[in-house]
Protein backbone atom coordinates (compact mmCIF):
# COMPACT_ATOMS: atom_id res chain seq x y z
CA UNK A 1 0.00 0.00 0.00
CA UNK A 2 1.39 3.37 -1.06
CA UNK A 3 0.64 6.42 1.09
CA UNK A 4 0.95 9.82 -0.53
CA UNK A 5 1.73 12.82 1.60
CA UNK A 6 0.76 16.27 0.48
CA UNK A 7 3.80 18.29 -0.49
CA UNK A 8 4.29 21.62 1.19
CA UNK A 9 3.80 24.44 -1.28
CA UNK A 10 7.00 26.46 -1.54
CA UNK A 11 7.35 30.17 -2.28
CA UNK A 12 8.32 29.58 -5.89
CA UNK A 13 5.16 27.53 -6.47
CA UNK A 14 3.00 30.17 -4.78
CA UNK A 15 4.66 32.85 -6.90
CA UNK A 16 4.07 30.88 -10.12
CA UNK A 17 0.41 30.27 -9.24
CA UNK A 18 -0.04 33.98 -8.53
CA UNK A 19 1.59 34.94 -11.85
CA UNK A 20 -0.68 32.54 -13.75
CA UNK A 21 -3.83 33.78 -12.02
CA UNK A 22 -2.88 37.45 -12.37
CA UNK A 23 -2.11 36.92 -16.06
CA UNK A 24 -5.45 35.16 -16.50
CA UNK A 25 -7.25 38.16 -14.96
CA UNK A 26 -5.24 40.52 -17.16
CA UNK A 27 -6.33 38.58 -20.26
CA UNK A 28 -9.97 38.54 -19.04
CA UNK A 29 -9.79 42.35 -19.01
CA UNK A 30 -8.86 42.23 -22.69
CA UNK A 31 -11.09 39.47 -24.09
CA UNK A 32 -13.79 36.93 -23.29
CA UNK A 33 -12.89 33.75 -21.44
CA UNK A 34 -13.61 31.57 -24.49
CA UNK A 35 -10.86 33.35 -26.44
CA UNK A 36 -8.07 32.74 -23.91
CA UNK A 37 -5.63 29.93 -24.73
CA UNK A 38 -2.95 28.19 -22.69
CA UNK A 39 -0.33 29.33 -25.22
CA UNK A 40 -1.36 32.96 -24.90
CA UNK A 41 -1.47 32.78 -21.11
CA UNK A 42 2.01 31.23 -21.01
CA UNK A 43 3.40 33.85 -23.37
CA UNK A 44 1.91 36.72 -21.30
CA UNK A 45 3.02 35.17 -18.00
CA UNK A 46 6.48 34.44 -19.42
CA UNK A 47 6.33 30.80 -18.39
CA UNK A 48 6.67 27.59 -20.37
CA UNK A 49 3.73 25.32 -21.19
CA UNK A 50 5.33 22.62 -19.05
CA UNK A 51 5.32 25.02 -16.08
CA UNK A 52 1.64 25.75 -16.69
CA UNK A 53 0.80 22.03 -16.90
CA UNK A 54 2.77 21.35 -13.73
CA UNK A 55 0.12 23.39 -11.88
CA UNK A 56 -3.04 23.27 -14.03
CA UNK A 57 -4.59 20.93 -16.59
CA UNK A 58 -6.76 23.50 -18.37
CA UNK A 59 -7.71 27.18 -18.47
CA UNK A 60 -10.88 26.15 -16.61
CA UNK A 61 -8.71 24.99 -13.70
CA UNK A 62 -7.19 28.48 -13.55
CA UNK A 63 -10.69 29.99 -13.69
CA UNK A 64 -11.77 27.77 -10.78
CA UNK A 65 -8.74 28.79 -8.74
CA UNK A 66 -9.42 32.48 -9.42
CA UNK A 67 -13.09 32.08 -8.47
CA UNK A 68 -12.09 30.23 -5.29
CA UNK A 69 -9.80 33.15 -4.41
CA UNK A 70 -12.66 35.58 -5.02
CA UNK A 71 -15.04 33.53 -2.90
CA UNK A 72 -12.56 33.58 -0.02
CA UNK A 73 -13.67 37.19 0.38
CA UNK A 74 -16.85 35.85 1.94
CA UNK A 75 -15.64 32.58 3.50
CA UNK A 76 -16.00 33.50 7.16
CA UNK A 77 -19.05 35.71 7.05
CA UNK A 78 -22.19 35.16 9.04
CA UNK A 79 -25.60 34.98 7.47
CA UNK A 80 -27.76 37.74 8.94
CA UNK A 81 -31.42 38.18 8.23
CA UNK A 82 -32.57 41.11 6.13
CA UNK A 83 -34.76 42.25 9.02
CA UNK A 84 -31.63 43.15 11.00
CA UNK A 85 -30.08 45.32 8.27
CA UNK A 86 -30.04 49.10 8.37
CA UNK A 87 -30.41 49.87 4.66
CA UNK A 88 -28.30 53.04 4.34
CA UNK A 89 -25.77 53.12 1.51
CA UNK A 90 -22.83 53.64 3.88
CA UNK A 91 -23.98 50.76 6.07
CA UNK A 92 -24.30 48.40 3.12
CA UNK A 93 -20.82 49.32 1.89
CA UNK A 94 -19.33 48.70 5.34
CA UNK A 95 -21.22 45.48 6.05
CA UNK A 96 -20.83 43.54 2.87
CA UNK A 97 -21.03 40.19 4.61
CA UNK A 98 -24.77 40.82 4.87
CA UNK A 99 -25.27 40.92 1.13
CA UNK A 100 -24.90 38.06 -1.38
CA UNK A 101 -21.47 36.82 -2.39
CA UNK A 102 -21.69 38.15 -5.96
CA UNK A 103 -22.08 41.67 -4.55
CA UNK A 104 -19.05 41.28 -2.30
CA UNK A 105 -16.88 39.74 -5.03
CA UNK A 106 -17.88 42.42 -7.53
CA UNK A 107 -16.58 45.11 -5.21
CA UNK A 108 -13.04 44.20 -6.23
CA UNK A 109 -11.94 45.79 -9.52
CA UNK A 110 -9.82 42.69 -9.96
CA UNK A 111 -12.89 40.51 -10.61
CA UNK A 112 -15.39 42.85 -12.27
CA UNK A 113 -14.53 42.00 -15.90
CA UNK A 114 -14.58 38.31 -15.06
CA UNK A 115 -18.07 38.67 -13.58
CA UNK A 116 -19.23 40.58 -16.67
CA UNK A 117 -17.99 37.94 -19.14
CA UNK A 118 -21.13 36.71 -20.98
CA UNK A 119 -19.61 33.26 -21.47
CA UNK A 120 -19.25 32.70 -17.73
CA UNK A 121 -22.43 33.95 -16.01
CA UNK A 122 -24.03 30.56 -15.38
CA UNK A 123 -20.72 28.95 -14.48
CA UNK A 124 -19.90 31.67 -11.93
CA UNK A 125 -23.40 31.50 -10.47
CA UNK A 126 -22.93 27.75 -10.04
CA UNK A 127 -19.63 28.28 -8.20
CA UNK A 128 -21.19 30.94 -5.96
CA UNK A 129 -24.12 28.64 -5.20
CA UNK A 130 -21.80 25.75 -4.29
CA UNK A 131 -19.84 28.06 -1.99
CA UNK A 132 -22.83 29.72 -0.28
CA UNK A 133 -25.33 26.84 -0.13
CA UNK A 134 -24.31 25.33 3.21
CA UNK A 135 -24.81 28.50 5.23
CA UNK A 136 -27.51 30.34 3.26
CA UNK A 137 -30.06 27.50 2.96
CA UNK A 138 -30.17 26.84 6.73
CA UNK A 139 -30.56 30.58 7.26
CA UNK A 140 -33.50 30.69 4.83
CA UNK A 141 -35.06 27.68 6.56
CA UNK A 142 -34.70 29.40 9.94
CA UNK A 143 -36.16 32.70 8.67
CA UNK A 144 -39.10 31.14 6.85
CA UNK A 145 -39.81 27.76 8.39
CA UNK A 146 -39.58 26.23 4.89
CA UNK A 147 -38.37 22.74 4.10
CA UNK A 148 -34.84 22.30 2.76
CA UNK A 149 -36.23 21.67 -0.73
CA UNK A 150 -38.28 24.89 -0.70
CA UNK A 151 -35.40 26.87 0.82
CA UNK A 152 -33.24 25.61 -2.07
CA UNK A 153 -35.73 27.16 -4.52
CA UNK A 154 -35.61 30.51 -2.69
CA UNK A 155 -31.81 30.30 -2.59
CA UNK A 156 -31.66 29.68 -6.35
CA UNK A 157 -33.90 32.70 -6.92
CA UNK A 158 -31.85 34.97 -4.61
CA UNK A 159 -28.48 34.09 -6.14
CA UNK A 160 -29.65 34.39 -9.76
CA UNK A 161 -31.53 37.60 -9.02
CA UNK A 162 -28.67 39.16 -7.10
CA UNK A 163 -26.21 38.30 -9.86
CA UNK A 164 -28.53 39.75 -12.53
CA UNK A 165 -29.07 43.02 -10.64
CA UNK A 166 -25.36 43.41 -9.90
CA UNK A 167 -24.47 42.61 -13.50
CA UNK A 168 -26.95 45.28 -14.67
CA UNK A 169 -24.99 47.74 -12.51
CA UNK A 170 -21.66 46.40 -13.86
CA UNK A 171 -20.86 45.47 -10.25
CA UNK A 172 -20.43 49.16 -9.42
CA UNK A 173 -21.82 50.13 -6.04
CA UNK A 174 -23.30 53.58 -6.39
CA UNK A 175 -26.47 55.23 -5.08
CA UNK A 176 -28.68 53.48 -7.68
CA UNK A 177 -27.20 50.13 -6.69
CA UNK A 178 -27.88 50.95 -3.04
CA UNK A 179 -31.51 51.81 -3.86
CA UNK A 180 -31.95 48.55 -5.78
CA UNK A 181 -30.36 46.44 -3.03
CA UNK A 182 -32.55 48.10 -0.41
CA UNK A 183 -35.64 47.43 -2.54
CA UNK A 184 -34.71 43.77 -3.03
CA UNK A 185 -33.89 43.32 0.67
CA UNK A 186 -37.27 44.79 1.63
CA UNK A 187 -38.95 42.48 -0.91
CA UNK A 188 -37.07 39.47 0.50
CA UNK A 189 -37.83 40.45 4.10
CA UNK A 190 -41.54 40.78 3.30
CA UNK A 191 -41.46 37.39 1.58
CA UNK A 192 -39.74 35.77 4.57
CA UNK A 193 -42.31 37.34 6.90
CA UNK A 194 -45.20 36.13 4.77
CA UNK A 195 -43.82 32.59 4.47
CA UNK A 196 -43.30 32.39 8.23
CA UNK A 197 -47.03 32.97 8.94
Amino acid sequence: MVIFTKRKTDRRTLYTLRVIKDTFLKLINQKNYSKITVSELCREAEITRSTFYLHYNTITDVLNDVLDDALQLSKNTDSISASKINFSFDYLKQNESMIPACQRIGDSDKYQKLLMDPDLSEYIIGRIMAHERDHVIPSIMKETGLSKEDAETIFLYIIHGSFAVNRAHHFIKDQKWSHDVELLNRFTEAGYHELKK
